[in-house]
């Protein structure tokens, strides 16, 4: 080392690589904002942030249920019908079924993903509780997440620009960006939504697939950290 300050640097950088190598705990949540049954887990998912968001990093991932879908919603009606059914008598969020008859609207979960994506780069403080704000503009208010029009209400609601969305939403950049996201529930190997992950000491260790409770999330969350 040629200085005193080279060797600071030095030591900083090994400090930074050790920390790393430990590993940060890390929860990571696979989700899409048109997936009924994370729509369901969102009053979960909100104890499961609030219990650990000073605690660990939170990772959401828009993981794509059904992106670039050609379907109308209307011809997949009874099958929805049933899930959202389903998903109302199990955990009482509830569902406006009218946007079902829509056979103008196309199923495809890519667009309210990609706006996900926009979100957490304009503001990532702010990206579940957009996730959250525009499940229910769907499920509830029956909103065409594939326009733009149809986040601004939420983008108000945070206080973000409906501008700098409206062109990043639009934009070749952001189409590809989202695709990064779906590629990452791939090499995660999560195949079905909502998935909560673990990521701790190197390791990503598969907490839920499906709908669970924030408490027995918690026990898991626990059970796996008492393991390191």
């Amino acid at each position: 080392m040629n200085s005193i300050k080279e060797k600071i640097i030095f030591i900083f950088i090994c400090l930074v690589i050790t920390f790393n190598m430990n590993g940060q705990n890390k929860l990571i949540y696979v989700g899409d904002p048109m997936c009924s049954w994370c729509y369901g887990f969102a009053p979960q998912l909100d104890k499961l942030v609030q219990q650990y968001k000073g605690e660990m990093e939170i990772e959401l991932v828009t993981g794509g249920l059904r992106p670039y879908n050609q379907q109308s919603i209307s011809e997949l009606k009874d099958f929805l019908t049933n899930h959202w059914q389903e998903v109302n008598k199990r955990t009482q969020q509830a569902f406006s079924y009218d946007i079902l008859d829509r056979a103008d609207l196309k199923y495809d979960t890519e667009p309210a993903c990609r706006a996900v994506v926009v979100v957490r780069h304009m503001d990532s403080k702010k990206e579940f509780d957009f996730f959250k704000i525009i499940q229910k503009a769907f499920y509830f208010e029956n909103k065409n997440l594939g326009a733009v029009e149809s986040y601004y209400p939420a983008l108000d609601k945070l206080g973000l620009d409906k501008e700098v969305f409206a062109l990043q939403f639009n934009s070749e950049e952001y189409k590809k960006l989202v695709q990064k996201d779906f590629e990452r529930a791939g090499n995660l190997g999560v195949r079905g939504f909502p998935s909560v992950l673990l990521e701790t000491n190197g390791k990503v260790i598969v907490l839920s697939r499906g709908y669970t409770t924030a408490e027995k999330l918690e026990e898991l969350i626990r059970a796996a950290l008492e393991q390191k």
